[in-house]
């Protein structure tokens, strides 16, 4: 459907990747992986037109829909929810009224046998093809179930736009792209601004309504519920699997082994080349044999290993100072913002030692109640921290808080203590900052560098409570992977706020709902809590038919 043909990226003197090409198929789903700055993203916008390569070409069929989704945009500030949703149909609704223009002039115009009037007849043609040819809808009702499966309330849909943050911003965009019924989605980091309900709910769409994806994400279960396919960006150029990504990893790994093996041999020959032409070359009888190996040398492919994997790297929070046996106990807790309730009569005890997951729809009161915690914000009831509680806090704003005056390497160096001092360079390499990165200041990083940076200080802190609000956001999988080992491994009390799944599975035991303006505990892990609440919906669906 959609070919890519020798596709090439340079900018300041740097090749991104060169000579990529691959075809993407109707119903292919394809996870595009790669670690961070190989050109994931820059391949997503090559694909979606809104930017050109340095060479090759994209190639789709004429009237082909393609529907991106960058991580960041901008909504219109002047329509409702609704009316911005409604923009999908913007094309279509242009292409009727056009239509019904050009059938009224020609209706009141004369001159039949004019060059103009034939003009028109053939517009209007063509574009009465293409409009009759859409499958007819009830746009109304398309836009309400889109809405409504993203997480938004009947009573959101009449709200002006600029009342939302960037995350339901980012679901209304998504609702507008989904609704356009596109021929090639094309989707970097969707999950991000996402609850689990809403990330379940474009699953379903994707592996049921969907036709072609190119998807990037950090999102794990996300990727290997709707991907079918996976391309990965290393090196400069692309290794394309028809496998899903945990299958992939699989592969990769093998491949990585071959070209370890592959590496290893033929360094040992050029080893031996070079020491025979050190030996013979001022022996007259050898210099046919000389000349003829230090030209093979010349003309020899080197064989290339990909990139290491640092998830391998075991990184350990400092040792939990002892806290009292319940370092959180909250009674009759309840949070309003004037009329608004957010949460009501929360009535919970945390163990000394306990994991615990914070679920729920966004603007729930999850981080709410994190606010409450830690003393923020003023809370009606009693919330109470044990006996020599110290808490380390992650916030979803945490990395706009460091010092932009810093380098990263000073950033670390300042609160590293004891043998970790020893370690920063293997730590910063853990969260993807060689040597040049971790020179650079902290004004010039990313978002998702400043991320990490503050996730690594979190990591150096002598704490007995650990509070994370989102820690994944932008955390690529090899990252989350080194996380989530240091928290398991972690002997304190830990509440983790977070949407994504596969992160939150075997880290937690506990899971704490938020919803319909309560507080719910309970006793299973995230995956036992998902499978509770899908047989919780259906009997409610029971009851109602």
């Amino acid at each position: 459907m959609i070919s890519v043909d020798a596709l090439a990226v340079e900018f300041g003197g740097t090749t991104l990747f060169k000579d990529i090409s691959f075809v993407i198929n109707e119903t292919d789903r394809i996870a595009l992986m790669g670690k961070n700055g190989a050109g994931k993203s820059t391949l997503l916008k090559i694909l979606a037109g809104v930017r050109e390569p340095s060479r090759g070409q994209v190639s789709s069929p004429e009237g082909a829909v393609i529907a991106y989704l960058p991580q960041h945009l901008l909504v219109e500030d002047n329509r409702t929810v609704f009316e911005e949703t409604a923009q999908a149909f913007a094309e279509i609704n242009a292409m009727e009224a056009r239509i019904n223009a050009i059938n009224h002039e020609l209706e009141t115009r004369t001159d039949y046998e004019s060059d103009a009037y034939m003009q028109l007849i053939e517009e209007v043609s063509h574009l009465s093809e293409r409009f009759y040819g859409i499958e007819e809808r009830n746009y109304d009702a398309d836009i309400e179930k889109t809405l409504l499966g993203l997480g938004f309330q009947r009573s959101d849909f009449n709200r002006n736009t600029s009342e939302f943050s960037g995350g339901w911003r980012m679901r209304i965009e998504l609702a507008k792209m989904l609704l356009r019924n596109p021929d090639l989605i094309l989707l970097d980091e969707p999950t991000n601004h996402l609850d689990i309900d809403s990330i379940q709910w474009l699953e379903n769409f994707l592996i049921n309504s969907a036709k072609a994806v190119v998807v990037i994400s950090h999102d794990r279960a996300f990727v290997d519920a709707i991907t079918n396919r996976t391309i990965e960006v290393t090196m400069g150029r692309i290794y394309d699997y028809k496998a899903k990504y945990s299958h992939y990893l699989e592969l990769r790994r093998e491949r990585r082994e071959q070209q370890q093996r592959q590496y290893d041999d033929q360094q040992k020959m050029i080893a031996e080349t070079t020491e025979f032409i050190e030996r013979f070359k001022g022996t007259y009888s050898k210099t046919l044999q000389v000349q003829s190996r230090v030209k093979m040398l010349e003309k020899l492919d080197l064989v290339e290993v990909d990139e290491e994997d640092t998830s391998s790297l075991r990184l350990k929070f400092p040792p939990a100072p002892r806290s009292g046996n319940y370092p959180v106990a909250a009674e009759q807790v309840g949070k309003s913002y004037d009329n608004h309730c957010v949460f009501t009569n929360a009535n919970f005890t945390i163990e000394r030692g306990e994991k615990i997951a914070f679920v729920g729809k966004n603007g729930e009161g999850k981080s709410t109640l994190v606010k409450c915690i830690m003393g923020e914000i003023p809370f009606d009831g009693t919330l109470q921290l044990g006996h020599n509680v110290k808490i380390g806090y992650f916030a979803q704003n945490q990395a706009a808080m460091l010092d932009e005056s810093l380098t990263v390497f000073q950033t670390i160096d300042d609160i590293a203590q004891g043998d970790i001092r020893t370690k920063i360079r293997d730590i910063l390499g853990a969260f993807m900052f060689d040597r040049e990165g971790s020179e650079k200041k902290v004004k010039v990083l990313s978002g998702g560098e400043r991320q990490r940076l503050a996730m690594i200080k979190l990591l150096l802190e002598p704490v007995n409570l650990l509070i994370l609000d989102e820690p994944t956001n932008h955390l690529d999988m090899r990252t989350k992977d080194v996380l989530k080992q240091a928290l398991k491994d972690f002997d304190g009390t830990l509440i983790v706020v977070s949407h994504d799944r596969d992160f939150l599975d075997g880290l937690t035991t506990k899971v704490f709902e938020f919803g319909n303006q309560k507080v719910t505990e309970h006793l299973e892990d995230i995956y036992g809590f998902l499978r509770k609440k899908k047989m919780e919906s259906l009997r409610e669906i029971e009851k109602k038919q």
